[in-house]
């Protein structure tokens, strides 16, 4: 009796989790070919009655990885390559006279760079115009305009929004 109620969890089990995977992956494109997996019981014992003479069919689908590298190529998954704006960097950090940005632009759109106290209030913009998509690199000569302290950078893309600390001398 306990055996039944074993095999039986065990279906269902495996019955769920293929169902889940099948429905996490249906994002509209065509599924993939799938490999079929037969299920035996190897009985021991003659007296034991086989439910399952041909066993269970159950098509699995193939499991894939979220990232692939290709050589020095890294293919990203939909979720990651779906935003505008990635890779931002600021760099020196603690600035003296001159700010370094560096960026990664998904498609061609509006970009904002303005520097902003710890109150929220805009100090300085420093760009504000439409670019081409791929990497950026900005550089601005500061000059004594800020007193040195603690300020954020706020990148605007779209809708998209990336705020760094930095410290100026």
């Amino acid at each position: 009796m306990r055996n039944i109620y074993y095999l039986a969890y065990s279906f269902l089990l495996i019955l769920a989790l293929a169902c889940s995977r099948n429905y996490a992956m249906a994002d509209g494109k065509k599924p993939q070919r799938s490999d079929t997996t037969k299920i035996v019981k190897v009985f021991t014992n003659k007296n034991d009655k086989s439910y399952l003479k041909n066993g269970i069919k159950i098509a699995l689908p193939p499991l894939k990885p979220d990232v692939t590298i290709y050589g020095n190529k890294t293919s990203l998954t939909k979720f990651e390559t779906d935003k505008l704006l990635s890779n931002v960097q600021v760099f020196p950090n603690p600035i003296t006279d001159q700010i370094n940005l560096r960026y990664y632009v998904a498609k061609n759109t509006n970009v904002s760079i303005k520097i902003m106290d710890v109150l929220g209030n805009v100090v300085v913009t420093l760009f504000s115009q439409r670019v081409d998509p791929g990497e950026q690199k900005f550089t601005y000569n500061l000059n004594n305009k800020l007193s040195s302290g603690f300020y954020f950078v706020r990148m605007v893309v779209g809708t998209e929004s990336v705020i760094k600390k930095i410290s100026i001398l």
